[in-house]
């Protein structure tokens, strides 16, 4: 068998915050996420009830599901990893919901996780994410060097406007961002800049970053590649969010359509992807 990329979309990103007052539903949200070719969603994995309602949505539509959850100590993960259990999903993506100032307090959670995650063996990853406990890009490092195992999904939005890396990005800084790539075994994608957490991919101006994320993730797919199983599979998820997130006009609303957004961003990472695999097949 061969490695295998799944794309995901975020349900969070299919909020469309207008000033309209319109949703659209749980089960439109679903067709249109099934019909355009994504591979799964990204939701929340913290009450019965709604993960309840998400698997009937989901149900003969072949999407498979990223758990998301927040816990403040080791016991928040049982009810995720009950829910996963019952419900099945492709991984559960931990973001560890408390602010420790000391390594040392972060050690017995992020151990007392990982064991419960092997105990049920389902795939747990610890999310890269601001106001958490990776919050910062240095402290999540220092981490690393304690746990070198540590299993991370990799959004690094966070990193590069939480630092405010100057561009053209240095080296050094290039290698910070490739630690926790070493350590990446799922992505969450938008594009950030210096100052802002998500840009309009679509504007020209904002090429600039979006080649150096496409750069990043090159990166993480290479490593992914070169350490996972052969019939491995890789989830990427597109996470482009409503507002705050999406940078808002005058009006209040998006200046751009994320869904379309959204569905260029899985072009350009399917494409990403195969480059990747033509290079690890060339002689």
């Amino acid at each position: 068998m061969m490695q295998k990329l799944l794309i995901f979309q975020s349900l969070w990103a299919m909020e469309r915050r207008h000033t309209d007052g319109f949703e659209r539903s749980l089960d439109e949200n679903i067709a249109m996420i099934s019909e355009a070719g994504f591979d799964g969603i990204s939701a929340h994995y913290t009450n019965r009830r709604d993960v309840i309602l998400l698997n009937d949505a989901t149900r003969g539509t072949g999407l498979k599901i990223e758990a998301v959850c927040f816990p403040r100590c080791v016991d928040d993960l049982r009810l995720p990893l009950e829910l996963a259990a019952e419900f099945p999903v492709s991984h559960i993506n931990l973001q560890p919901d408390i602010r420790p100032r000391r390594i040392e307090a972060c050690l017995p959670l992020l151990d007392g996780w990982m064991q419960l995650a092997g105990e049920a063996g389902i795939p747990v990853f610890i999310e890269t994410h601001r106001d958490r406990m990776t919050t910062d890009l240095f402290f999540t490092l220092d981490l690393l060097d304690r746990r070198p195992e540590l299993p991370l999904l990799a959004d690094l939005s966070h990193y590069l406007v939480g630092r405010e890396f100057a561009f053209p990005v240095d080296e050094e800084n290039h290698v910070l961002i490739h630690r926790i790539l070493q350590n990446a075994h799922a992505f969450h994608g938008r594009v950030a800049s210096r100052e802002q957490v998500q840009i309009e991919i679509s504007f020209p101006h904002h090429r600039t970053w979006v080649d150096l994320f496409l750069q990043w993730w090159e990166y993480g797919f290479r490593h992914w590649r070169s350490r996972a199983a052969d019939d491995a599979e890789l989830v990427f998820t597109c996470e482009l969010g409503p507002k705050p997130y999406a940078i808002t006009g005058r009006d209040g609303n998006d200046q751009t359509d994320r869904w379309a957004e959204a569905l260029a961003l899985r072009q350009m990472i399917l494409e990403l992807w195969v480059a990747t695999g033509l290079e690890a097949a060339a002689p």
